[in-house]
């Protein structure tokens, strides 16, 4: 009965007063960077060395698939052991891919499967990273900040996204591919050093929250989702964010340059860079607006869902759009609701997971919001080759809205 309403903390504060947080905060955001300049700098050489659109699919599949997979068992192993450590995994995966990246470049005998082989090693080091880092935030700030961390994190993961690609590009330029690989290892060490003593995690404190299971593999997924459906506030947050991947993801990005041409506004190289720009800039917005007046905009699952119906709605409206200017907004707007209610379900999904399988939670949630983008490329991709990207765009966002309004109207009238 009052499972719906504990998805807020009854007195919430800013998570960037924790040292720790703010501390763990930036060395994420290097990460992030980091992620993306080594995305920049590999696909551009693989490209040029192979001209293979089956590799550029495979490093979509890659980078997602491994979510799909792994993210519950990463997240037992993190109800297990040492969150600090599986972060350091991670990071040490990262920095091994772009060190043989780097060995492939310096030797010029890159083949085809070395790059399957790092993209997939990349993949998995995101997964360690991402579900990981999950666990640990919420020892880092607790609950009270909970919902402010996550807001300031997702935030930093489009700064990341933004910014990435743009300093790798100048690093590219000014160092060669070659040199600027191997700098880009050093983008990870702050996050991975910092871990070494940081004093958080249950661990780190010995806190014991009852027995632990044993990491089963595949038998933890089908038992987790066991677990969460029964769950009336999580349930509906996993299958919210899991239609999000499922139907449109990021994959609405990719086919942006199919977009501004089709607009017709001047330059396309500058008009997809605007498109692009439009859609993170309103999600920046966000979460400076949410984490500085965030008290109009309750953390609840109600709030969740209206904010991803409406999100669904904007994209459904920006598939027909044929005036630039107008695009340009509904991006703007679109940017801006899906940080708020994506930031919104992870945070909801994090207060209400029980501490004896929080990881296996967080994981299942990592599964359905980050594994699931493995098959976006079809709904929207796949589907716009058959048709066109307008309609594929418009079928996806159609699909997403009817789930996203049947959980809406599933929700209690009351406390949601």
């Amino acid at each position: 009965m009052t499972t719906s309403t504990v998805a807020a903390p009854p007195v919430a504060t800013s998570a960037l007063r924790i040292p720790g947080y703010r501390t763990f905060l930036i060395t994420f955001m290097l990460a992030m960077m980091a992620d993306n300049i080594e995305h920049v700098i590999s696909y551009w050489v693989a490209f040029q060395k192979f001209h293979s659109p089956a590799l550029g699919g495979f490093a979509v599949v890659s980078h997602w698939l491994p979510f799909l997979m792994f993210s519950v068992p990463v997240g037992a192993l993190n109800d297990r052991f040492d969150s600090r450590r599986l972060i350091q995994a991670g990071m040490v995966l990262f920095i091994t891919a772009s060190l043989g990246w780097g060995y492939f470049f310096v030797t010029d005998s890159l083949r085809m499967w070395h790059a399957m082989v790092l993209l997939t090693l990349h993949g998995c080091a995101g997964v360690l990273w991402s579900t990981s880092s999950q666990m640990l935030l919420y020892d880092i700030v607790g609950p009270g900040s909970l919902t402010s961390a996550v807001r300031l994190n997702a935030t930093a993961r489009y700064l990341g996204v933004l910014v990435g690609p743009g300093v790798g590009s100048i690093i590219m330029r000014t160092l060669g591919p070659t040199r600027a690989i191997f700098v880009n290892t050093l983008f990870y060490l702050p996050l991975l050093l910092w871990l070494v003593s940081a004093p958080y995690g249950r661990h780190f404190r010995a806190l014991t929250t009852g027995p632990k299971r044993a990491v089963r593999g595949f038998a933890d997924i089908v038992q987790t989702l066991r677990d969460v459906r029964g769950m009336p506030v999580v349930a509906p947050m996993v299958l919210l964010a899991g239609a999000a991947s499922f139907f449109i993801g990021n994959s609405y990005q990719a086919q942006m340059p199919g977009f501004a041409t089709e607009l017709g506004h001047g330059d396309p190289g500058l008009a997809y860079t605007l498109l692009l720009g439009a859609d993170a800039a309103g999600a920046l917005l966000a979460g400076v607006l949410l984490e500085t007046r965030g008290t109009w905009l309750p953390t609840t699952a109600a709030s969740a869902l209206k904010m991803a119906f409406l999100w669904g709605c904007s994209l459904f409206a920006f598939s027909f759009m044929s005036w630039y200017p107008a695009a340009i907004c509904v991006l703007f707007l679109a940017g801006f609701l899906e940080l708020s209610f994506s930031s919104m379900t992870q945070a909801i999904v994090q207060l209400n997971a029980p501490d004896t399988i929080r990881g296996r939670v967080l994981g299942l949630f990592s599964m359905s919001a980050l594994g699931l983008r493995a098959f976006s490329g079809v709904t929207v991709g796949l589907l716009g080759s058959v048709t066109n990207i307008h309609i594929s765009l418009a079928l996806s966002a159609l699909a997403f809205v009817v789930v996203a309004g049947l959980l809406l109207l599933r929700q209690p009238r009351q406390g949601a």
